[in-house]
């Protein structure tokens, strides 16, 4: 089967919708589907064409035709996108819904009338709603809604009560790394954040927590790994607080590089405000072996079993956080335990090859309808 991909961005850039559509692609190929992918430039200087793991990339300026609303860098994607359609013939096309670059899909669509899965990767609230916006308008188009989570599904049928005959739910998962992991270390106590360093992530609120924490473990480390604009304020608050020798910026590092250090650490932390749509970062730390402290925020308690896999806190509450993480430092064996029955549960609620495999009956199932 050909398959389109369409996603803000991709390889190589690194981020939770990146991972998950390029691992989604690569091993749809491996399946025998011919696979490619739209994307933007992201105003970067990347090549418009380029091979990568077997997959066909096209990189068109969305981002400066729309933001600069420049009428001849529309016109010119507009063109090259018909152009690409006509040629490449997709069967299903699946648009990983998180900008507007989409209206170029609805704009072609003449070219190659493919019936299109919109994915809906993160919470729809950062999206403006409303009669006549293009969230509105992919939401109707769509010949079906595909939802990472149960909360990202209620989300889409709370804007647009009438697409709930055609939203189902595929929950993520990821390539499991192929390191087992170190033993949970205590003696000298790693809490792990990842992801871009932005407000919605809530890492100021990991760092708020650090304090009461090292009152009872003062040799644990907190390990921030990712970048982003909230950098240097979060470094300037851990100064404020006179914990920033126990804070260690770890910078961007790549998804195998992550898996290495969550194998490394006692525990996960995930401390978002916003409405995560999944959780991928709790996800690797699960199939790691690793505890995880989560807050209540869109899909997270859907990946994280509170009491089971980790524990759930509310969201921008420091002192639960903390509390959370003391009990799991004070109580080894419930965090090795926690950590034995997440491994167990992302190797069997979230098995990457039954998520390939869900994909696979979905495209087959719009195809032939």
């Amino acid at each position: 089967m050909k398959i389109l991909f369409w996603t803000e961005l991709y390889w190589p850039h690194i981020g939770g919708v990146e991972v998950r559509s390029h691992q989604l692609a690569v091993a749809l190929r491996a399946r025998g589907h011919e696979v490619a992918v739209v994307t933007s430039h992201a105003g970067i200087a990347l090549d418009d064409q380029v091979w990568h793991e077997g997959i066909e990339i096209r990189r068109y300026h969305f981002w400066e035709a729309l933001s600069a609303n420049r009428l001849d860098l529309l016109a010119a994607a507009r063109r090259g996108v018909a152009e690409f359609k006509s040629r490449f013939r997709p069967e299903v096309v699946q648009v990983f819904f998180t900008d507007p670059s989409v209206l170029f899909h609805w704009m072609t669509q003449a070219a190659c009338k493919a019936p299109t899965i919109v994915c809906i990767p993160v919470g729809l609230g950062r999206l403006r709603s409303g009669d006549g916006t293009l969230l509105q308008r992919t939401l109707r188009q769509a010949d079906w809604i595909l939802a990472i989570s149960s909360a990202m599904r209620s989300e889409a049928i709370a804007l647009m009560p009438e697409v709930e005959p055609r939203c189902s739910v595929i929950y993520n998962s990821l390539d499991p790394p192929a390191e087992s992991g170190d033993p949970l270390p205590f003696e000298f106590p790693i809490l792990l954040c990842g992801g871009r360093l932005v407000r919605e992530k809530g890492f100021d609120v990991a760092i708020q927590a650090l304090p009461e924490i090292l009152q009872r473990f003062p040799s644990a480390k907190l390990w921030i790994a990712g970048d982003g604009p909230e950098r240097p304020e979060l470094q300037k608050q851990a100064t404020g607080l006179g914990v920033a020798n126990s804070v260690v910026f770890q910078g961007w590092v790549e998804p195998r590089v992550f898996a290495k250090l969550t194998g490394r650490c006692t525990m996960v932390i995930v401390p978002s405000r916003c409405r995560e749509a999944f959780g991928n970062v709790a996800l690797q730390a699960m199939q790691m072996g690793r505890p995880v402290v989560a807050t209540a925020s869109g899909g997270l308690p859907e990946v994280v079993e509170n009491e089971i896999t980790g524990l759930i806190t509310p969201v921008e509450d420091a002192a639960a956080l903390a509390n959370a993480a003391i009990r799991l430092l004070a109580e080894p064996g419930l965090a090795e335990r926690m950590g034995r029955l997440g491994r167990q549960t992302a190797a069997r609620r979230f098995a990457f090859d039954t998520y390939v495999d869900r994909h696979e009956a979905l495209y087959e199932r719009i195809k032939s309808a």
